[in-house]
């Protein structure tokens, strides 16, 4: 019996060591990243060496930022159709810019470009009028008004701007019809060859196709040519609120331009209406689109607005927005020629318009439009070889089934046996934190730095050598994260490639299950982006399902090559190569926000670091495309060569910035990066409550649209300095200025140099018609107005006193950031005097003070074509300024009253 008990207690001994010998198994398979319950012989873990990580990770981004840019740079992949002919739109364009800046109401604007256009319409109806289509002609002159929060809120009005209406249409008649839309006006001292005279030389080459069609068209097509864009929407306004074609519009195609050049993308499309969508997919020749910059674009992020507002705010019907985006650094400037647009651009948007409006006019959702207005569409291209288009609600159901491959994955690691299960949750968790703190330290990192480039007065070194700033901002937030991960591996998991160990197996093998680990995070932290995204029912989620499904499924598929052979070079490939197509795309859309955001930092303001900006944008790039290069940190032996070659690049270019090696602007030809500054000859007039003249000066105002000021200009023009800095005068309206947009809350940096009053030949004349009480207590004030093309009205109540109503819009009056009110006023050519009301609802009785008023007045005339456009003192300045500067530049006066 005492023998019997004795192999029992031996076998029990065996039976739990052979228990705690599995155990252990299972923990160290867990440790390796190895999932299945079979236990197969362990392989040596191998490690990549630090210059086979480097020159991986270098090489996979070099090679598709490659393939980004020719993508880019590749205008007309397909062939083109040949029914666009580019020659001739390109003679058009030549021949509307020649006359130079097209401002409204100027003749170049109201009277030249217009009889070219309208010649141009008659030839093509002359040549047409034997086939099956019939061309009419309508030109309109609304007058209007509306108010729109942009910029905070303003109000803009308008008098006989110009319109050509064409409308195009089967012989036997049309009920429903397309809109195609484009602006001939320009902005002042550009001749607005980009935006945007090419669309409408695209528009007018296309209207000659369309209409020597053989074939009948379906619906019709009404091809808009306004006259007044660059003035705040206005003359589309005036067409679809006004015109009695307006009403047969039931989708349109808006054609503008942000850059100068290049592709023209897709960057809006609906509202909720993904049959317009579908049918730009399945037409354009040329697809470039993305549902991202919609997004973007719609939430207000940059500053700047096209006529889709007017037809989606007013007309209430959907369409799609195209513009082209490359080079936004001559973009409203005096490099904006014909000459810079090469002829594919013209070729590539010619062939899109064309097959996409023959597609909808001969479509039956054209008829009824709102029928087929059910969700939004997210759509998204390939590098310009195919756009990718589903309905939001299938995105919706990809976007939840990826998450919930990923809570798969993930789950089954947490709930293995309960000890690894736990262990692998806490390691997890440890995990997301270090990631978490090492975005936190580069971005904090970043920051300081692109702070200190301000402080030294080095800001937008990167504004001509825009690499500069990716090796500068890019180097920093790289090196802080790989030290952050460098610093967690070697102390606090206690994985040092500079100790030595016996057990070097045991070493790599912990490595093998950081690096796993670590890629487990990144999918984690883009699965809760996927999540966020979707819950907010954006489009864009589909960059964080791309992110989620093609690294998932890569890993998957290599499980078993990693089981074999570990962390090999072959793997390693093999792992890039499955992250081609997400990572393909995240470098495209990296590339177009540093195309669209780089340019805009150069007329952002004085008030916005451009520095700050960038830095962050860089760093957010740097992030996104790190999150699953971060494991290579815990594959590779060592990362000290890589601190040392980051830490030595951040050095080198710090001091070469701080050193001023990097000049912000350049003025040479065929690649200018100009400095924009607004210069106004002004003649200021402050009238006290009677109406007296109590003051008045004159000078040359002077506004740097970035945030570099005058610092560059002052020593070509010492008479730029601090001594003529002006402030805001918060009494006065519009701060006592002549504001044409209002930005003064971007724009605070502001020079007055004395000099000459000016002498319009057709001065300013403003007048009080009548001031009666109201049976509510309010007043009601009338005023006429007689002045140039373009003026300002300002409203600034006292405290306690508001506008109740007034002549513009709907009514209400709508005030702006600062609590004032900005009206912009422009008419065309025979405009009646412009005449408007407002009421003031007073402070009761003991409040009031009569001797005082109770409301500031101010309207200020811009003078932007004619013989008073310039004076002899702003000529003369003018030439004072350097090559690398453009001076945007007119005459102005500022009238203030009292009431």
């Amino acid at each position: 019996m005492e023998r019997d008990s004795t192999v029992r207690r031996i076998r029990a001994q065996q039976n739990q060591n052979q228990q705690n010998q599995e155990h252990s198994r299972d923990e160290a398979n867990a440790m390796n990243g190895f999932r299945s319950r079979k236990h197969k012989p362990e392989v040596s873990a191998q490690l990549l060496s630090e210059t086979s990580a480097v020159v991986l990770m270098l090489g996979f981004v070099c090679v598709l930022w490659v393939l980004v840019l020719i993508s880019v740079q590749q205008l007309v992949i397909s062939r083109s159709t040949g029914q666009f002919n580019s020659v001739r739109a390109r003679k058009h364009l030549e021949r509307i810019t020649s006359v130079g800046p097209r401002t409204v109401g100027s003749p170049e604007n109201e009277v030249v470009t217009v009889q070219y256009l309208l010649d141009q319409v008659e030839q093509i109806r002359a040549e047409s009028r034997t086939g099956p289509h019939s061309i009419t002609v309508d030109v309109q002159r609304p007058t209007g008004s509306f108010s729109i929060d942009f910029l905070g809120g303003f109000t803009s009005v308008y008098a006989r701007v110009t319109n050509i209406a064409v409308r195009l249409e089967p012989k036997t008649g049309a009920q429903h019809f397309m809109l195609a839309n484009c602006h001939f006006d320009s902005v002042a001292n550009s001749p607005g060859a980009s935006d945007d005279a090419v669309s409408c030389s695209v528009m007018l080459e296309v209207l000659h196709s369309m209409a020597n069609l053989s074939t009948p068209l379906k619906h019709g097509v009404i091809f808009l040519f306004n006259g007044a864009e660059e003035n705040i929407l206005q003359a589309s306004h005036g067409f679809i609120t006004q015109h009695p074609w307006a009403q047969q519009v039931r989708a349109f195609v808006n054609l503008e331009a942000a850059g100068v050049g290049g592709k023209e993308v897709v960057f809006q499309t609906g509202p909720e209406n993904p049959w317009l969508v579908q049918a730009y997919v399945r037409a354009a020749v040329h697809p470039f689109a993305s549902v991202v910059g919609q997004e973007v674009f719609q939430s207000g992020v940059i500053p700047s607005d096209t006529d889709f507002r007017i037809y989606r705010d007013f007309g209430n019907i959907p369409g799609i927005d195209l513009a082209f985006i490359e080079n936004g650094y001559i973009y409203h400037t005096k490099y904006d020629t014909p000459e810079r647009i090469h002829i594919d651009s013209i070729q590539r948007a010619g062939d899109n318009i064309l097959s996409v409006l023959k597609h909808l006019v001969m479509s039956d959702e054209l008829a009824d439009s709102s029928e087929y207005r059910h969700g939004n569409m997210v759509f998204f291209d390939l590098l310009g070889l195919t756009v990718v288009a589903y309905p939001a609600r299938v995105g919706t159901i990809i976007n939840l089934m990826a998450a919930v491959a990923t809570v798969i994955y993930l789950g089954r690691k947490c709930l293995m046996t309960s000890s690894v299960g736990r262990r692998y949750t806490h390691d997890l968790a440890c995990a997301v934190c270090v990631v978490l703190l090492g975005w936190f330290v580069a971005l904090l990192s970043v920051l300081i730095v692109a702070l200190l480039v301000t402080l030294t007065g080095r800001s937008m070194f990167w504004y001509t050598h825009f690499y500069a700033a990716v090796c500068l901002y890019g180097s920093v937030a790289a090196g802080k994260m790989l030290l952050i991960h460098t610093l967690a591996k070697n102390l606090y998991y206690g994985v040092s490639e500079g100790t030595k160990h016996t057990h070097t197996h045991t070493r790599s093998a912990s490595r093998v299950y950081l690096s796993d680990l670590f890629f487990d995070v990144s999918l984690l932290l883009w699965c809760c982006a996927l999540l966020f995204l979707t819950q907010r029912g954006l489009c864009s989620a589909y960059v964080p399902m791309m992110m989620v499904v093609f690294p998932l499924a890569s890993k998957l598929m290599l499980r078993k090559h990693f089981r074999a052979r570990g962390a090999s070079l072959q793997y390693s490939v093999l792992y890039l190569v499955g992250l081609t197509v997400p990572y393909v795309h995240i470098m495209f859309l990296i590339w177009v926000v540093f195309e669209i955001f780089t340019p805009i930092l150069g007329r952002s303001g004085t008030e916005i670091p451009p520095d700050v900006v960038l830095a962050s944008i860089v760093t957010l790039a740097t992030v996104i495309l790190s999150s699953y290069f971060m494991h290579f940190i815990y594959l590779s032996r060592c990362t000290k060569q890589m601190l040392a070659g980051l830490g030595s690049v951040f050095t080198l270019m710090f001091v070469l910035v701080c050193c001023g090696l990097f000049f912000p602007y350049s003025g040479d030809p065929s690649s200018p990066r100009p400095k924009r500054v607004f210069v106004q000859h002004t003649t200021r007039r402050f009238h006290a409550l009677d109406g007296s003249l109590q003051s008045s000066d004159s000078g040359l105002w002077i506004n740097s649209l970035d945030y570099t000021g005058m610092q560059h200009v002052t020593p070509h023009i010492p008479e730029i300095n601090d001594s003529i800095r002006t402030h805001c005068q918060d009494q006065l309206p519009y701060c006592g200025f002549p504001w044409f947009l209002p930005v003064k809350f971007l724009v605070k940096k502001n020079w007055y140099l004395p000099a000459p009053e000016v002498s319009p030949e057709a001065p300013l004349e403003f007048r009080l018609v009548s001031r009666q009480e109201t049976e509510q207590g309010s007043v009601k004030m009338t005023f006429e107005v007689k002045g140039p093309t373009h003026m300002s009205l300002y409203l600034l109540p006292d405290t306690g006193v508001s506008l109740s109503g007034w002549s513009f819009g709907d009514g209400t009056p709508q005030f702006d950031l600062s609590g004032e009110y900005f009206i912009f006023y422009s008419h065309g050519l025979h405009a009646p005097a412009w005449s408007f009301w407002f009421e003031i609802q007073s402070p009761t009785a003991s409040e009031a003070s009569p001797d005082e008023g109770s409301i500031s007045l101010a309207v200020s005339a811009h003078y932007f074509s004619g013989p008073d456009r310039r004076s002899d003192p702003l000529e003369s300045f003018l030439k004072r300024f350097p090559d690398w500067t453009f001076p945007s530049s007119w005459i102005s006066t500022y009238h203030m009253y009292r009431y």
